[in-house]
C-alpha cells in the first residue's frame, strides 16, 4: 500500500524566512504544482532511460533531463 505524501505547511514555514502563514488552499496547490513537476520529472527521466536502453530510471538520467524540465516549469 502506498503511504500518504507528508504535508508541506511544516516544510514551507521551516524553510521560508520569517513566520509565513500558508492557507490550506494555498497549500493544496503548492502540493499539486509538486506533484506535477515530479510527474513530469519522471516522465522525461524516463525517456531518456528509454533512449539509453536500461530498464531502470537512473540518477544519472534524472540529471540529464532536470535543467530541461527546470525551465520548462518556469515557463
Amino acid at each position: 500500500m502506498l503511504n500518504k505524501a507528508p504535508r508541506l505547511k511544516s516544510t514551507i514555514k521551516t524553510k521560508a524566512k520569517g513566520n509565513i502563514n500558508v492557507r490550506p488552499a494555498s497549500e493544496a496547490m503548492i502540493e499539486l504544482l509538486t506533484l506535477l513537476f515530479l510527474n513530469s520529472l519522471a516522465e522525461e527521466a524516463k525517456a531518456k532511460a528509454f533512449e539509453e536502453k536500461s530498464a531502470t530510471i537512473r540518477a544519472q538520467h534524472v540529471r540529464a533531463v532536470s535543467k530541461k524540465v527546470l525551465k520548462k516549469a518556469r515557463g
